[in-house]
């Protein structure tokens, strides 16, 4: 299965080098864009495609999102349906983030965050895997219950 992955025009380099750098470890990737430098882009756009690709198989499927602080694609794609998105701040978090609370897309800062450190994220994220006590899948079901308001 592949990565999805997306961003705005603050995460386009550091999106080119991290999709270069999954397809070195043999990751299949799908980019979802932006395919080119447009500093009048919209992360919306983009994060939303990461989060409809995610959400065809939300147990099994992962996404990476970036925009230049990743809380504008982490509200994005939090707000479709078995979707569970952390902001990368450091390893631990993200180990946390994916184990304890099951996230599916992780999203990652740009304007804080470089590409070696992106790398650890990501390798992290990628090897991490949801813990499946009963406390986890209950918290996870209460979040899929939780409506749009």
């Amino acid at each position: 299965m592949p990565v999805f992955i997306a961003t705005d025009h603050r995460g386009f380099e550091l999106k080119n080098k991290l999709v270069e750098y999954l397809q070195e470890i043999n990751i299949r990737v799908e980019d979802f864009g932006n395919y080119r430098f447009d500093p009048l882009d919209d992360y919306p756009d983009f994060a939303q495609k990461v989060a409809q690709a995610v959400q065809q198989n939300p147990q099994e499927n992962i996404g990476i999102v970036i925009c230049g602080s990743a809380i504008g694609v982490s509200i994005a794609v939090n707000r479709f349906k078995h979707i569970r998105c952390g902001v990368a701040l450091n390893v631990e978090q993200v180990q946390h983030g994916r184990e304890n609370d099951h996230t599916n897309i992780l999203a990652i800062p740009s304007d804080y965050t470089d590409f070696e450190t992106a790398k650890k994220y990501i390798d992290i994220f990628l090897s991490s895997h949801p813990k499946m006590e009963e406390k986890y899948i209950r918290r996870e079901k209460k979040l899929d219950t939780i409506p749009l308001q």
